[in-house]
């Protein structure tokens, strides 16, 4: 297999195993002091998994170093923007440059128009981009320009998608708030989620039976085209098809999530693969190569609607920062060619073989589903297809896999509910890690 960048040499020696976690019990302890929790996002904290977060404090390629001095091979690549791996020269490069230029002008800059001509041109669907800072935000206005541009209400989600945690969105959202057990979430009112409409994912039937049931104030229907958040789980053969034959019927704005899909699923994103254009999709993750950036676009008529040249309002102080573009524009140009996406689904591939293999060997029953540089390893004797099987399956079993692993020195998603990542950077070493890793994980 070949690899696309070199690994710093010190990251790509002997992972013999993982020593203590001492400075990062420390650092958790105060931490918790100061941060609800000790974190900044949930599903850092290992609550769904147990034990102590690994405080991390440098990555290069494929690995990271954590403040003890422990080495992992990494399958959470930031939850999924680092698709050319850890620190890339490239990547390194533009932030510096950019940031020697302004950290932020509170004005247009030429890079964002060049990111702009990016995802034009990655993405037939999208005419028109409005770049913005989070995967949240990108949803949250993109949901306020399909209830403006159709004058409904109404949205339809599925159950266990996760479209970031605006009040209307966290109406059965899988991932971080399916990890810790918690409800939808305290604090959201009723009337937050009166208009939000649930069904199981890859049931296109519940879908057409709301459509009947509220006929005419349905705006949009949201999707990840293959869910992330509550495992990797591609969508059944019509599933998308579907949706998008129903939405167009009753005139409905469908809206593509590829917050982590775009980049990842496909060098096109799940709406390449597929062959199906959303009304309107929401990007985020890789389009900012690291740094906080997110987008969401569409046909010109619609992105039309919004200021400056339509009544519907959105804006945001650092959107379009020129160091996030800068990242996000050098990631997608060496993107181009093809060739560092080819070689992490490549690797993902393979790398899913070798835990079917393994498990298989130790009389473990796991369904290791993938889609592209994304997969997740659910604990389970069949095919994982909507949230209520995700959540059916073992997580105890989930749990004590992953700190087997974490000690072998392969770091997986600390949650049975994600996806873990590969990059670029992993090449046939990392391969020779991970199968050294899995030895005895299924004991």
């Amino acid at each position: 297999m070949a690899r696309t960048q070199r690994t710093d040499a010190r990251m790509t020696s002997s992972l013999p195993g993982v020593g203590d976690a001492t400075t990062s019990e420390s650092l958790y302890r105060r931490a918790c002091e100061l941060l609800p929790g000790g974190v900044s996002s949930p599903v850092r904290a290992f609550r769904a998994v147990g034990g102590v977060p690994r405080f991390i404090r440098r990555g290069a390629g494929a690995y990271v170093d954590d403040v003890d001095g422990n080495r992992y091979l990494d399958l959470v690549m930031s939850w999924g923007p680092l698709i050319l791996g850890h620190a890339h020269p490239a990547v390194v490069e533009a932030i510096t440059a950019a940031a020697r230029r302004g950290t932020s002008f509170g004005a247009p800059s030429p890079i964002e128009v060049e990111l702009a001509q990016h995802v034009v041109d990655t993405f037939p669907s999208i005419e028109l981009v409005r770049f913005v800072n989070s995967g949240t935000e990108a949803v949250m206005s993109a949901l306020r320009l399909a209830r403006a541009a159709t004058g409904r209400t109404r949205i339809i989600k599925c159950e266990g998608c996760y479209h970031g945690h605006t009040d209307a969105m966290l109406a059965a959202a899988g991932s971080g708030v399916a990890s810790l057990g918690l409800p939808d979430s305290p604090g959201v009112p009723p009337g937050g989620v009166v208009d939000t409409l649930l069904v199981p994912f890859n049931d296109l039937g519940a879908v057409e039976r709301l459509f009947v049931e509220y006929p005419d104030t349905i705006g949009a229907v949201i999707i990840e085209p293959v869910a992330g958040n509550m495992g990797v789980i591609p969508p059944v053969p019509g599933f998308l098809e579907g949706l998008r034959a129903v939405t167009t019927a009753h005139g409905t704005l469908l809206i593509f999530d590829e917050v982590m899909t775009g980049w990842r699923v496909g060098p096109r994103g799940a709406q390449g693969a597929f062959g199906i254009e959303p009304d309107l999709t929401c990007l985020g993750k890789v389009v900012g190569g690291g740094l906080p950036a997110a987008a969401f676009g569409g046909r010109r008529e619609l992105m039309e609607q919004l200021a400056p040249t339509g009544p519907v309002y959105q804006a945001g102080t650092l959107s379009g920062n020129p160091v996030a573009m800068a990242a996000g524009l050098a990631t997608l140009t060496c993107l181009e060619d093809g060739m560092p996406w080819k070689a992490a689904a490549a690797w993902a591939e393979h790398a899913c073989s070798l835990i079917e293999a393994e498990a298989k060997r130790a009389g473990r029953a796991v369904a290791v589903q993938r889609m592209g540089t994304m997969f997740t390893v659910f604990f389970t004797g069949g095919p994982v297809q909507d949230f209520r099987d995700a959540k059916a399956t073992d997580h105890e079993a989930y749990a004590l896999w992953f700190h087997r692993m974490l000690r072998a020195g392969v770091f997986f998603p600390p949650s049975p509910y994600e996806a873990a990542f590969t990059s670029a950077a992993h090449g046939e070493r990392e391969l020779d890690v991970l199968e050294r890793a899995l030895r005895n994980a299924f004991a």
